[in-house]
C-alpha cells in the first residue's frame, strides 16, 4: 500500500511540474528575449543576454509607454474605487430598503451581466460623442462605473449578515450611511478586496473601447499602448522592446494580486460557506 501511494503521490507532483513549466514558459521565454539584442532575438538562442534595461528604457520612454501605463493606473483606480463604492450603496439599497419591485430591479441588474460591452459599442461611442467627452479620461472611466458583478457579491455578502446588527444600529440612532459605513463594510473586508482585484485587472486589461474612443496618445491606455511598440509593416519591430515593455505591464496587477491574495481567496471560501 506504502509503495502505491508514493507512486501516486511521484505521478501527483509530477502533472503539477509539468503544468506549472506549461503555464510559466511563455513568461520565461518573454524575460530571456527582453534580455537580447536585434541580432540575438531572431536566433534560437535562449541564453540571457545583458540589454533588458536598454530595452526596457526604450520602451519606458521612447515608446511612452511610462505615460500609458500611468493613465492606465488612474482609470483603474479610479473605476475600482467608484464601483465599490456604488455596489456597496446598491448592495445596500437592495437587502436593508423594502422598496417596491425590489427583487425585478436585482433581476435587471443581473441581465446586465450577460450583455457583453461590444454589444454596447455603438450607443455608448454615439453617447460619449454627444456628451463631448471623446479623448477623456471620462469617455474611459464613466461608462465602467457600475458593476453588476460588485452589487451581487455585496448582496450576498449584507444578506447574511445578522438582521439584529441592523436593529440595533437603528435603536442606537445609526443611520443607513453609518450602519453601512461603522459595520457592514468593516465586515466585508474579504468581499470588497476580492471585488477589487476583479475589478482593477478587468480595467486594466481594457483594449477594444479606449482604441475606439481614444485618440490622443496622451490620454491612451496600456495595452493599446503596447500595440503601438510593434512598428508598422515595412519597417522592422524590436522584439527586445516589445517583450521588456509586456513584462513591466504585468507588474501592477502582479502587485495588487499579491496585496489581495488572502482577501480574494477568503472573500470567496466564505461565499462558498454561506
Amino acid at each position: 500500500m506504502v509503495p502505491r501511494q508514493r507512486l501516486q503521490h511521484f505521478a501527483i507532483h509530477l502533472a503539477l511540474i509539468l503544468a506549472i513549466m506549461l503555464v510559466a514558459f511563455p513568461l520565461v521565454f518573454a524575460f530571456i528575449k527582453a534580455t537580447q539584442s536585434g541580432a540575438q532575438i531572431i536566433s534560437p538562442d535562449m541564453r540571457p543576454g545583458k540589454f533588458f534595461f536598454q530595452n526596457l528604457e526604450q520602451a519606458w520612454v521612447g515608446a511612452k509607454l511610462g505615460l500609458y501605463m500611468r493613465n492606465s493606473f488612474i482609470v483603474a483606480v479610479a473605476v475600482t474605487f467608484f464601483k465599490v463604492v456604488l455596489s456597496a450603496f446598491a448592495a445596500l439599497a437592495l437587502v436593508y430598503f423594502g422598496f417596491p419591485f425590489s427583487r425585478l430591479v436585482f433581476a435587471l441588474i443581473l441581465f446586465t451581466l450577460m450583455l457583453p460591452t461590444d454589444l454596447l459599442i455603438v450607443a455608448l461611442f454615439d453617447l460619449i460623442g454627444k456628451l463631448g467627452w471623446s479623448n477623456t479620461y471620462q469617455a474611459i472611466i464613466v461608462p465602467f462605473l457600475a458593476s453588476a458583478t460588485g452589487t451581487f457579491l455585496l448582496r450576498q455578502h449584507f444578506m447574511n449578515v445578522p438582521r439584529s446588527l441592523a436593529d440595533s444600529a437603528r435603536i442606537d440612532g445609526a443611520g443607513p450611511l453609518r450602519f453601512l459605513v461603522s459595520i457592514l463594510l468593516p465586515m466585508s473586508y474579504n468581499t470588497i478586496g476580492a471585488l477589487v482585484l476583479i475589478q482593477f485587472i478587468y480595467v486594466w486589461d481594457q483594449y477594444l473601447w479606449p482604441l475606439i474612443i481614444i485618440r490622443d496618445p496622451s490620454h491612451q491606455v496600456v495595452q493599446v499602448g503596447l500595440r503601438s511598440l510593434i512598428s508598422q509593416v515595412g519597417s522592422p519591430t524590436d522584439w527586445g522592446m516589445v517583450m521588456a515593455g509586456a513584462l513591466v505591464t504585468l507588474v501592477p496587477p502582479i502587485l495588487v494580486f499579491t496585496l489581495l491574495q488572502e482577501q480574494f481567496s477568503r472573500g470567496f471560501v466564505l461565499a462558498e460557506e454561506k
